[in-house]
């Protein structure tokens, strides 16, 4: 693992040859993808970079790479489709009862497989104009199947302790809204943001919070970063993880069983594991659905149920998630013939998570 002195976040592709984690031949070409995509990486993840492992798991996730310039078939700026749902700007209202609130579009980090890496970073709007902004919050007063609020982006929390304390104020004064979720990588990214100021602007009369933290290897929740998870949850905010299934970084049942693993220890429950998007330029970091599926049913006998997150996938042109994770069940023969028939009972077929089948209910 990297030891650095590093007392700011890297930017630009020379910057990442500086500092050896990238090798030198390759700038003409970090450099094009840095023209298109945002590239940032905070000094608490260079730190974890292990420059002498050509496959780090975290160098994977935030350092730019070629393969980025590729983009394949099916792959789009919108792979989860934001865009014919957002009726004002910032509001993506998908679900009945739910609204993502896209407050800023910068981020901490830049996440090399980003879903949304088309509208975050420099040359981008920075956050929601105060017009915008107002315009959303009439939008959420004015429905009132609205139940819950998710702060996103970008990553909410790069916005300071007192604009977040106003937004949640805000959110909390619409009587129907009962949950103000937030999606973010600080704890892990920057964790010194998660400070005593931060975490009390969180917390507000007449809404619950809830925070959901992305990290994909159990190597990002360091001492540092499960202090600020700390700070939240002592508090009284409750925490859920939200995950990609990348190649090469959790696609192997050690790695994804340390993650969920270090996430309960963190008392965070595991929420989503997500199957890569079809974002521009990121098929080297996707993994098969069938690959995916393995790994959920080596995990569901591997370790706790505590452990287990949702898999699954963001159907493409804003059709919303749908669970993809192995089915174990189906419906068997049984004695009597087609247990489908009209008088019969139904019989299924279950498979344990070793591969046995069983019939339930079990044969006299």
């Amino acid at each position: 693992m990297r030891t650095t002195n590093l007392a700011r976040t890297l930017r630009e592709p020379a910057e990442l040859v500086a500092e050896g984690l990238a090798p030198a031949a390759t700038l003409p070409a970090l450099e094009r993808v840095a023209a298109r995509y945002a590239v940032a990486i905070t000094p608490a993840l260079v730190e974890l970079i292990d420059t002498a492992d050509p496959e780090d798991p975290i160098a994977r996730q935030f350092v730019p790479t070629a393969a980025e310039l590729d983009a394949q078939p099916g792959e789009n700026a919108d792979p989860i489709g934001d865009h014919p749902h957002s009726p004002v700007p910032g509001i993506v209202h998908r679900y009945p009862d739910r609204v993502l609130f896209k407050l800023v579009h910068v981020c901490a980090v830049y996440c090399r497989f980003c879903f949304r890496r088309e509208m975050v970073g420099p040359g981008k709007e920075n956050a929601l104009s105060d017009s915008a902004y107002r315009a959303a919050i009439d939008y959420i007063r004015a429905h009132s199947e609205i139940w819950e609020v998710i702060l996103t982006g970008g990553d909410p929390l790069m916005l300071s302790p007192r604009r977040m304390s106003e937004i949640m104020a805000d959110l909390a004064a619409i009587d129907h809204v009962k949950i103000i979720r937030l999606h973010t990588r600080v704890p892990v990214a920057d964790p010194a943001r998660i400070s005593d100021e931060m975490v009390a602007a969180l917390k507000v009369e007449g809404a619950t919070t809830w925070v959901a933290l992305h990290a994909n290897h159990a190597r990002e929740l360091t001492t540092t970063a499960r202090a600020a998870c700390a700070r939240l949850v002592d508090a009284g905010i409750p925490m859920v993880s939200q995950s990609v299934l990348l190649r090469g970084v959790n696609d192997n049942i050690t790695a994804l069983s340390d993650l969920m693993r270090a996430f309960v220890e963190c008392r965070i429950k595991p929420y989503y594991l997500h199957h890569g998007d079809l974002a521009q330029g990121t098929a080297h970091l996707r993994t098969t659905l069938a690959h995916g599926q393995e790994l959920m049913r080596q995990l569901r006998g591997r370790v706790s149920g505590m452990c287990q997150p949702d898999y699954v996938i963001d159907i493409p042109g804003g059709a919303g998630k749908s669970p993809v994770g192995p089915n174990y069940v189906s419906v068997a023969q049984n004695t009597a013939g087609d247990a489908r028939e009209a008088g019969a009972e139904t019989r299924y077929r279950i498979v344990d998570y070793c591969g046995d089948v069983h019939l339930y209910p079990p044969e006299t």
